[in-house]
């Protein structure tokens, strides 16, 4: 990532919104450029200042009547979210709070530990059907929580809703985290134990809310054999985001996430009026807007993490991809957060201001440009991931995943005999060329002997 991040080269690109009149009122819609249109990158960008001069000027000549040429509005519907695993606590706690995984694994196990919430160390997001019945006490007890918001939000749950998340064929050997049916006010929490408990028990209740419930309205208009599109969402009920919206994510210190404001970016702000299919419009003006294409974002531990558990995004091999979108990915719920730290610790990785933005060390470029691609892809680790889950399921032997393991290990180690690092800096071998003099005490007094060695035996006097 820090290597694409050096490399990447910022394009200016530009886009052209344009306001259409409508009968019921105007908006605005965003020009849509054909492929065959010059001045575009291999994305679709429109990179051509020109051109896109040249259309808004086409634009702005008359006659200036478009057409409605596609309409639709539908009624959507969204579930709440699922209550959490130890992952997405984590990744959610990171993103929100700035907390790395360890200190969400250690909060999460204190909170157990006062009995206050279940088994953190789950990777399950479902909860089983024989807890239900446990429910009216768990939200009786939050109603109590007197002065959070927490204490509202069970004001306007319904016990008897049971939403998606309450499924028996789900369940592994542990179920969703979630609070326990022991009572507790979290302002008498510390900070930590606090914005996590609210994160756990509003995960809870969102599955005792209705489902938030919209208009999804979509518009085309062809206007100078050109299309415009613009969207727009109609709120119905809020349902469960009653909790997740503005005032609620400020209260719990929260911020948008990149999934939200990509999405308001995308849509129109307010509603569409009222339209139908073949509808006219006129043109009333139009601007061109100049955007530059950022580079990737820097991992922070949290985006690691959940990169970790969606290995598939980061697979070379297209099937490989595929087949690894089912499996659990690198680490399990328990190990992702101790192998970041032991990168940190180990001084690969470091951790930079306020949002802790993981930055490699020299060490960590040398390493990875030593090892072979088997050994940096997460290819060939999310696959034996996935032969060791089959093993425990029945399928296939100790024998057969062994002997694949130890053919895997000797190909490794032709490829490190093989491998040639430039070496640099002072007293290089003259010999092998493949180490450096370095020196040694011997029972004769001081010599020196080659870094290579055993494979290169090259000795010489002090002098």
């Amino acid at each position: 990532r820090e290597r694409e991040i050096e490399h990447f080269k910022p394009v200016d690109y530009y886009t052209i919104k344009a306001t259409f009149a409508h009968a019921n009122g105007s908006f605005t819609a965003q020009w849509k450029p054909r492929d065959t249109i010059a001045g575009l990158d291999s994305e679709n960008r429109l990179i051509d200042k020109a051109v896109a001069e040249q259309m808004l000027h086409t634009f702005s000549e008359a006659p200036r009547e478009g057409t409605v040429t596609g309409y639709t509005r539908a009624k959507k519907q969204e579930s709440a979210p699922l209550p959490f695993s130890l992952s997405s606590l984590q990744v959610l706690a990171g993103k929100r709070f700035g907390y790395e995984p360890q200190l969400v694994l250690d909060t999460a196990q204190k909170l157990y530990e006062k009995k206050l919430t279940t088994y953190p160390r789950s990777d399950c997001e479902y909860l089983p059907l024989n807890q239900f019945g446990e429910a009216k006490t768990i939200l009786a007890n939050l109603r109590q929580a007197e002065g959070t918001e927490l204490a509202a939000w069970a004001a306007g749950a319904d016990p008897a809703r049971k939403s998606r998340a309450w499924n028996d064929k789900k369940i592994s050997a542990h179920h969703a985290i979630i609070p326990t049916t022991v009572r507790v006010n979290p302002e008498t929490l510390p900070a930590t134990e606090r914005n996590l408990y609210t994160l756990i028990a509003r995960g809870y209740l969102a599955q005792f809310y209705p489902n938030h419930v919209y208009d999804q309205t979509k518009v085309e208009v062809t206007y100078k054999d050109e299309l415009f599109t613009a969207s727009g969402r109609t709120e119905r009920d809020p349902g469960w985001k009653v909790m997740y919206q503005a005032k609620a994510r400020q209260a719990a210190g929260e911020e948008k996430d990149e999934a939200e404001e990509k999405r308001e970016a995308d849509e129109t702000d307010g509603t569409l009026p009222a339209m139908k299919k073949g509808d006219g419009v006129t043109y009333t003006q139009g601007e061109i807007k100049q955007s530059v294409t950022k580079p990737p974002t820097r991992f922070t531990p949290a985006t690691l993490l959940a990169g970790m558990k969606e290995i598939h995004k980061y697979v070379k091999n297209p099937e490989a991809k595929k087949q690894l979108k089912d499996v659990y990915g690198i680490g399990t719920e328990a190990t992702r957060a101790t192998i970041i730290d032991d990168l940190i610790k180990r001084r690969f990785l470091r951790p930079q201001g306020k949002k802790k933005y993981l930055i490699p060390e020299p060490s960590a470029y040398l390493l990875i440009d030593a090892l072979p691609d088997e050994m940096t892809y997460p290819d060939s680790t999310a696959i034996w991931e996935d032969r060791l889950h089959s093993l425990s399921e029945g399928e296939g032997t100790l024998e057969e995943f062994l002997a694949a393991q130890i053919a895997f290990t000797k190909k490794l180690c032709e490829k490190a005999l093989d491998l040639k690092l430039e070496v640099k800096g002072e007293n290089v071998c003259p010999r092998c060329h493949k180490g450096v003099l370095q020196q040694r005490k011997g029972k004769n007094g001081i010599f020196w002997g080659c870094s290579n060695y055993p494979r290169c035996r090259l000795t010489c006097s002090d002098k």
